[in-house]
């Protein structure tokens, strides 16, 4: 019997819970140690949180079993009556209810954005617009008793500067800590969700940047490749996932892509796999061996389990390798819905 697996909750659902913390804390003196919050689609999320001292509440982020670098960190917010000071040089967000303004600020280990392609204005906190809305509903929830209130509120997450060095953060232009994120306030098991909002993430940015032509890598090789060639910035690492990566282009200004991966995965591309990881299949051999009698290749007299142990038994790899690079070409054109953007293959391919 397989193990369930489980959901979460995003940094964004747990911020918003340390908001309605404060708020409560201050105006009413009570001092919960669980707060609800109200999620996009109306369902609640029940969020534990504690009151660390005066004015400061924490949360730990629920594990889950998603593959997520913020799962398990600690989320802290401290209330302040009038504007921190010693705090990163930032732009302040500003959320308002009918009687309560709140001034948001990134603390330790939460970012600033800096480059222009974000959903969020260069030097502003990496708080996503999403979060922002969470918490100003959360805030309109709290009864002031017929009082106005003006506070600042300042987000800090526990190594968050280190943990970020493990996202692409700063490649996008989110220095100094970690982003505050979520669109549902939901982190579903094992998404791909994430992985593929962060190469829409990138491609923005770099689309920012003026940029026309992006690189698309899949693996390490492709990816040391690419480094050896190209701006850092232009190079986004697609993992598996060829076919979103190619989506994502519809609608932005880019007019090249270049597409970087080795002989095995390229074979699989052009055997029409969109997504190229194993659970979704393996190369098929017998569409090889058709390849090699169409390119007056002689197959092996054995039959290999990988592609490189059929390479390695022709004499003309090179031309086979430039039938799959054609094949894949023309696979790609069709996925691609800008027919205006040209392509170029690089397939790595060593003996």
């Amino acid at each position: 019997m397989s193990k369930k697996l489980r959901s979460g909750y995003t940094t964004g659902t747990h911020a918003t819970a340390l908001v309605g913390a404060v708020l409560f804390d201050y105006i009413h003196q009570k001092t919960f140690t669980n707060i609800e919050v109200e999620l996009p689609d109306g369902q609640k999320a029940d969020i534990a949180i504690l009151k660390e001292k005066k004015r400061v509440f924490s949360t730990i982020k629920v594990d889950n079993d998603d593959l997520d670098v913020t799962k398990g960190c600690k989320i802290s917010l401290e209330l302040f009556l009038i504007p921190p000071t010693h705090i990163k040089p930032q732009n302040q967000s500003i959320i308002r209810t009918n009687s309560i303004t709140l001034h948001i600020y990134a603390g330790d280990g939460v970012g600033v954005v800096t480059k222009k392609g974000l959903k969020i204005a260069p030097n502003f906190p990496a708080i996503n617009p999403t979060p922002l809305l969470m918490m100003q509903t959360i805030s309109s929830k709290v009864d002031t008793l017929g009082k106005s209130y003006e506070f600042h509120l300042l987000f800090s997450i526990k190594d968050g500067e280190q943990i970020a060095k493990s996202t692409a953060n700063a490649k996008v232009g989110v220095i100094g800590g970690l982003s505050i994120l979520g669109t549902k306030g939901v982190v579903k098991p094992i998404s791909a969700t994430a992985y593929i909002d962060s190469i829409a993430t990138e491609l923005s940015v770099l689309e920012a940047s003026g940029a026309k032509e992006v690189v698309f890598t899949l693996g390490n090789s492709a990816l040391d490749r690419a480094k050896e060639q190209y701006d850092l910035l232009s190079i986004i690492e697609i993992g598996n996932f060829v076919y979103d990566a190619l989506q994502l282009l519809e609608g932005k200004g880019f007019t090249k892509v270049i597409f970087i991966t080795s002989i095995a995965k390229m074979t699989k591309v052009a055997q029409g796999c969109k997504n190229t990881h194993n659970r979704f299949g393996g190369i098929d051999f017998n569409s090889v061996d058709r390849w090699l009698e169409e390119s007056n290749i002689q197959r092996p007299k054995e039959r290999y389990a990988t592609l490189k142990g059929v390479l390695e038994h022709i004499t003309e790899s090179d031309k086979f390798i430039d039938l799959v690079d054609k094949r894949a070409s023309q696979q790609i054109q069709e996925w691609l819905n800008n027919k205006s953007v040209s392509l170029q293959i690089i397939t790595l391919y060593t003996k």
